[in-house]
């Protein structure tokens, strides 16, 4: 690391007492060089660069322009002694300035006396002598340092030293508070689009559960993250009956999301032609694998649920089997499972059972069994079923248990569950 030029100072005569101030002023100088590295807020580092060295140089004007790769430029972030409010200024490389004469040839420009020098742009008519330091790091265009002053030759080659190590430190800092800035901007632009998302995403889930006399339908889902690639849906039919849908699209995050925003307006489309659940899938699954990308997939269940006849009928596409519990049984409804939506073409049966009063029907999705607890172990559907068994089972209850169950490990998955109640 440049250190300051030491001052020569013979034993015998007394140092005189501006030796001594500069030496004073140069040690200062240098231990605030070197603490604002520690300075991550790009405007406040700016600031302090160009009032400390403006204060202890005595100059009329000190300003730093950093470099705009993509436009060419060198745009003013921060000057001290300006009457102009110019910030934001921009010159342009090798064609406007000492600025811009420094940043193409990467060499230090001082013009002892300004009114001879061909790159000066005048400013303050006081201004007679006028240094342009680059910034570099790693061999990269930072930005260049500007110091002015009221004094002809005001920076003789010891000052001039000072001021280029002093730069090297200056470097280094503006480079890291301008990355940080920018890796601060993406991560709240990445939040802010996230939380949109999110917000979108809560909106194509049902606003309240269906009215249907005799049975009481409720839907709840947790995304693992900001988004997730669960949904749940009510559709409602013109004959009184309901089609629930449970639905898992493989991956996470913004892109599983986004299939599965496409994938709900698709499924709607097609159930609102009162097709069979069977019919509904083949028709969407063929739509699915011609329009989702490799390796995407869709596992899903979609039922009917006929409230007059106290029937469901439903078709199972890769998906979790439906559970239900009567009385002391809770059972899984196996049936002959079609393989996940988008992957191939394929048919899709259909399965009926019924729904007795006190009976209570299960969808959920495998962010509830397949949650693990630090042990690694899966929460699993014996443990499901032996919580529905509970009469004062609920939605809520279930995310409860299985929050418990992970005990800090958290939900990995996204989780979402229907719940179908059948009065007594």
């Amino acid at each position: 690391m440049a250190t300051s030029p030491r001052i020569a100072i013979s034993d015998q005569t007394p140092p005189h007492p501006l030796q001594v101030e500069q030496v004073e002023e140069l040690l200062k100088l240098q231990r605030a060089a070197q603490k604002i590295t520690s300075i991550l807020d790009l405007d406040q580092l700016i600031d302090k660069i160009v009032n400390d060295v403006a204060t202890s140089f005595g100059c009329l004007e000190a300003s730093i322009y950093l470099h705009d790769e993509e436009h060419g430029e060198m745009v003013l972030a921060g000057v001290h002694g300006c009457t102009l409010d110019c910030t934001g200024h921009c010159l342009r490389i090798g064609k406007e300035g000492m600025v811009g004469y420094v940043a193409a040839t990467g060499q230090i420009r001082y013009a002892p006396d300004v009114r001879l020098d061909q790159y000066y742009i005048a400013c303050d008519d006081s201004t007679l002598s006028e240094l342009a330091i680059p910034l570099h790091v790693d061999g990269h265009l930072v930005g260049v340092f500007m110091a002015s002053h009221h004094e002809l030759d005001a920076f003789p080659p010891d000052q001039r030293r000072v001021l280029q190590a002093l730069c090297n430190h200056f470097a280094v800092a503006v480079h890291n508070a301008r990355r940080f800035q920018l890796e601060r901007q993406e991560r709240e632009k990445m939040s802010r689009d996230a939380r949109e998302a999110r917000t979108i995403q809560e909106a194509l889930l049902p606003k309240s559960s269906p009215y249907i006399p005799g049975f009481a339908i409720s839907g709840l889902s947790v995304p693992a993250g900001s988004v997730g690639g669960d949904w749940y849906d009510f559709i409602p039919f013109d004959d009184g009956r309901v089609g629930l849908v449970l639905a898992d699209v493989a991956g996470k995050g913004t892109g599983a999301a986004l299939l599965m925003s496409a994938t709900r307006g698709m499924l709607r489309s097609l159930a609102e032609a009162q097709c069979s659940p069977g019919e509904v899938l083949t028709k969407l699954n063929r739509l699915l694998v011609e329009d989702f990308p490799p390796a995407r997939f869709v596992t899903m269940i979609y039922g009917v649920l006929d409230p007059a006849g106290r029937s469901l009928t439903f078709s199972n596409a890769g998906h979790l089997p439906p559970l239900l519990v009567e009385g002391n049984e809770a059972r899984l409804l196996d049936t002959e499972k079609g393989m996940p939506l988008g992957l191939a073409l394929g048919s899709f049966s259909e399965s009926e059972v019924r729904i007795p009063k006190g009976s209570r029907l299960l969808f959920y999705s495998d962010g509830i069994t397949e949650a693990v607890n630090p042990s690694d172990e899966e929460y699993g559907s014996v443990r499901l079923k032996k919580h529905m068994l509970q009469p004062e089972a609920s939605m809520e209850s279930i995310l409860d248990e299985v929050r418990s169950f992970a005990n800090g490990a958290g939900l990995h998955d996204d989780a979402t569950v229907i719940l179908v109640k059948a009065s007594s």
